[in-house]
């Protein structure tokens, strides 16, 4: 049987509304992206079919991209109550799974008490050892003024020479469809600096920084991430209280449904 994709909003507490689409049957799993990625632009889709078979999976557009509304002035609160929302139309519990930034938010949105039965992380883009230089302060600062100046291009190549993107795909994708559409949610970068920010400057944070998210929890890694990326997942695996590490061999930052949806439904379904 094909799945039948079910759209709609959510009402955040703050009145934004939250584009959501809704695939499959079964327990109730929030999918929550990565920087500029929403349903339609991102691996969320892929991933919600390939789930659907087993979970009733709700991907949706995170405050100011595709579908979403914006908002007033962001707060990374604001998106833990969007997740607190998809969640109440979900029936009022669900699993979540974050990639990314994503991850960072699904870890920050247990700790607050949101209704989550378990929680999974892919690559939370954290900088907690010497293995990798620390952010530059001034980075969020330079990418949220070019975005002001009206220079959505620009804060996107600060975005990805940062990230480690080669200069040669960066100069590739300029002259493809989906440049346009990385411009058009430029603007939710600063966004996704609020929710990383603190996990940048090469120092692991207190020991306490999850306590509150007393959820099982797994952690991913891809085997051939680099070493920071790998480091910290290991050291949120532990700092997570019920936190567990998986290793992917052969994987990296980008997520792929082939490999990490059969984990995802093991621990799920445990």
């Amino acid at each position: 049987m094909i799945a039948t994709d079910v759209k709609g909003h959510a009402v955040s507490e703050d009145g934004t509304k939250i584009a959501y689409t809704r695939v499959g049957s079964g327990p109730a799993l929030v999918v929550v992206d990565g920087a500029m990625c929403y349903r339609e632009f991102g691996p969320s889709k892929a991933l919600a079919e390939a789930l659907s078979e087993h979970f009733t999976v709700y991907t949706y557009d995170r405050r100011g991209r595709g579908e979403s509304g914006t908002g007033a002035e962001y707060d990374v609160r604001r998106e833990v109550e969007d997740i607190a929302a998809l969640i109440e139309v979900a029936g009022g519990s669900a699993h979540l799974f974050g990639m990314s930034s994503g991850g960072t938010l699904v870890a920050e949105a247990a700790h607050r008490g949101v209704a989550a039965g378990r929680i999974a992380i892919y690559e939370s883009p954290m900088i907690l050892d010497g293995t990798r230089a620390p952010m530059d302060a001034d980075l969020p600062a330079r990418v949220e003024r070019a975005v002001a100046e009206g220079r959505p291009g620009d804060a996107v190549k600060m975005f990805m020479r940062y990230v480690g993107t080669p200069g040669f795909f960066v100069v590739a994708l300029q002259l493809t469809p989906m440049w346009k559409k990385l411009k058009g949610v430029a603007p939710t970068l600063p966004n996704d600096f609020a929710v990383v920010g603190e996990f940048q400057h090469g120092t692991p944070p207190a020991a306490d920084r999850w306590a509150g998210a007393e959820v099982p929890a797994l952690v991913i890694a891809g085997g051939k991430s680099p070493d920071y990326l790998r480091n910290a997942q290991q050291h949120l695996a532990a700092a997570l209280p019920q936190g567990e590490l998986t290793v992917l061999p052969g994987q990296t930052h980008m997520v792929k449904p082939k490999a990490t949806v059969p984990v995802l439904v093991e621990f799920f379904q445990r």
